[in-house]
């Protein structure tokens, strides 16, 4: 104790150096073993890459032992109880480090575990991912800029899985830099454009990988990471909750890790129901094995969820045998997208509002006093997104209906047409899915879809464009300037001028920037057609994914331009300036206000 006492500042400087030294250590780590699996080596280069595997579990080694030892009172109180396993599960990869495997070993199951490179390589992994989580939510106590964070963690995904992709053990015959790029922007910016034919250039381990990043940007980076930091990692800044709590619409600081955790569950469980209500629908009417329908349903699953729009089957969900095939897929994959394209805060709100009634139930069971219920069980960002959401579907279903009743619909059934009349209707609004191919439609049909893609889904979750919030209330400000109102009022709430300020904000950005990507790419293309490459721009912008057939035709340039587009599509334009620009509060004192001429 008077040693501790006598040199904390020394230990505690020591304690960073290494924790720098641990998430320096991980980053390598993790990379090691990316190209440890992903690439094929010589016997040389396999004995080079264990080397730095094995420097950097001995990294991981010192620094467990350091906080237990020196920083041991710290250390009991900030690690939790995953992080407890994985410094444990590290320190047991010494054994095998610094005693030779014996040549009769007492119990041959545990020998065989111990000395075995799946052990090693399992446990340096989950260390490296918990280690990297816990700089990443220090990073976010640092006071830096929010918008500036989500858009370099959107940036790092994206550089990351277009390397992955490039792996030679993702790809059948190989694929430049450019397309894996454009197709790693799209999964995690959940656009679904791609430049590449997927079911033949990706092998399982790159749809594997195509997966993992759709999950990734359908979750948000944040929200990702933010998961692994706060509940796998040690103590965090209350700055740094409070970003967390801002992102995922959490009410308070204590039902964080619920918040969280009810995102990630409710995600994890709607996508395998979904898997599994495809696979029941196309079950032996593709002509693929039980392990292919597997992998069919979990990826479509997935891909609508996050409204994504990638598929692993020739020809996607236009296939001929889908559509021959009973019709309950699409309606399947429509639930799916809308589920995800409605945003996590309307599903808080559902669940809050289901506790309320169980608690309410079970207090009416027990014969307690029944508790109110509040005057507003759904909030109005609920009610003004499904309201609207609803809208949107009932009018452009029954538009699709009229327009391609006589050209794409044509020979099928009423049923038929009614449900790819809503399918098609849907999906333009984000996931990008498509039953027929949009260059077939007629003009009126694709100038719909130029405006469904513009609008999207919902605020906060995985739908693109300007957002349903943002139209209702752009359309809400203009019913108040016609009725001469002062104030925009719905649902007996006034809705804050910032808000309105925002949203018009929003929309004139978007149509500047939309704009400027059409004239550029028009520019770059002048030998394609301008109808669609303007549907190509809105669709990256808007994160949509559908497209007229002239992705993989683009050049270099354009290619470069739409991963551009999607980024910032993703992100959010206003959120990237105001994290370049900075925010600038008014001077303590209010100029003469004037109006000006606007008819």
């Amino acid at each position: 104790m008077r040693f501790n006492a006598r040199f904390v500042p020394a230990i505690r400087l020591g304690g960073n150096i290494l924790a720098v030294l641990a998430f320096i250590a991980s980053l390598i780590c993790l990379t090691g073993l990316v190209v440890y699996f992903g690439f094929d080596h010589t016997e040389a280069d396999f004995r080079i890459l264990s080397r730095i595997l094995r420097a950097c579990q001995i990294v991981f080694i010192i620094n467990v032992i350091y906080g237990l030892t020196l920083m041991a009172r710290q250390t009991l109180r900030q690690t939790k109880i995953i992080k407890w396993i994985v410094d444990l599960a590290v320190l047991v990869t010494l054994l095998p480090l610094a005693y030779p495997r014996p040549e009769h070993p007492w119990i041959g199951i545990l020998d065989s575990i111990l000395y075995s490179n799946k052990l090693l390589f399992t446990v340096l992994g989950a260390y490296s991912v918990v280690d990297v989580s816990f700089g990443i939510i220090k990073i976010l106590g640092r006071r830096t800029n929010p918008s500036l964070i989500l858009s370099a963690s959107f940036l790092l995904f994206i550089l990351i899985g277009s390397l992955l992709l490039m792996m030679p053990r993702c790809t059948y015959g190989g694929i430049e830099y450019v397309d894996a790029l454009f197709v790693s922007t799209s999964a995690v910016c959940i656009t679904g454009l791609t430049s590449v034919d997927l079911p033949s250039t990706f092998t399982p381990t790159g749809l594997l990988v195509l997966a993992v990043l759709i999950q990734t940007g359908g979750l948000g980076v944040m929200t990702f990471t933010s998961f692994f930091a706060l509940f796998f990692s040690g103590s965090t800044s209350i700055y740094s909750q409070l970003m967390v709590r801002d992102m995922i619409y959490s009410k308070t600081l204590s039902s964080l890790i619920p918040t969280l955790l009810y995102i990630l569950g409710f995600t994890l469980a709607i996508e395998l129901i979904g898997a599994a209500a495809i696979f029941l629908s196309v079950h032996d009417t593709l002509g693929m094995t039980i392990e292919e329908e597997l992998i069919f349903s979990g990826f479509h699953s997935l891909s609508a969820f996050c409204n994504a729009g990638f598929s692993n089957v020739e020809g996607g969900l236009s296939s001929p045998l889908l559509l021959r095939s009973n019709q309950w897929i699409y309606v399947i994959i429509t639930l799916l997208v809308t589920a995800g394209g409605i945003g996590f805060p309307i599903l808080m709100n559902f669940r809050q509002a289901f506790v309320r009634r169980l608690k309410r139930a079970w207090c009416w069971l027990r014969r307690r006093a029944i508790p109110r219920m509040p005057v507003h069980v759904y909030d109005l960002n609920t009610k003004i997104v499904l309201v609207t959401s609803a809208w949107l579907t009932v009018v452009s279903t029954l538009l699709f209906f009229l327009f391609e009743y006589d050209n794409t619909l044509e020979g099928m059934s009423m049923t038929d047409k009614l449900i790819q009349s809503w399918f098609n209707s849907s999906v333009p609004r984000s996931s990008g899915f498509s039953s027929v191919n949009p260059a077939g439609f007629m003009n009126v049909t694709i100038l719909m879809f130029l405006l469904l893609m513009w609008i999207g889904g919902a605020s906060q979750s995985t739908a693109g464009g300007i957002k349903v919030n943002t139209f209702a209330t752009m359309l809400l400000n203009l019913k108040a300037i016609i009725l001469g109102r002062d104030r925009v009022t719905v649902y007996d709430r006034e809705i804050a001028i910032p808000s309105v300020r925002r949203a018009h904000a929003v929309i004139g950005l978007s149509i500047i920037t939309l704009f400027s990507y059409s004239i550029l790419l028009v520019g770059f293309e002048p030998g394609l057609s301008p109808k669609a490459l303007v549907y190509e721009a809105t669709s990256a912008l808007f994160t949509v994914g559908s497209s007229l057939g002239i992705t993989g035709e683009l050049s270099m340039p354009s290619k470069i331009l739409l991963c551009t587009a999607m980024f910032l599509g993703r992100v959010g334009i206003i959120s990237l300036l105001i994290g370049v620009v900075g925010t600038h509060n008014d001077p303590p004192f209010r100029r003469p206000s004037d109006n000006i001429i606007i008819n």
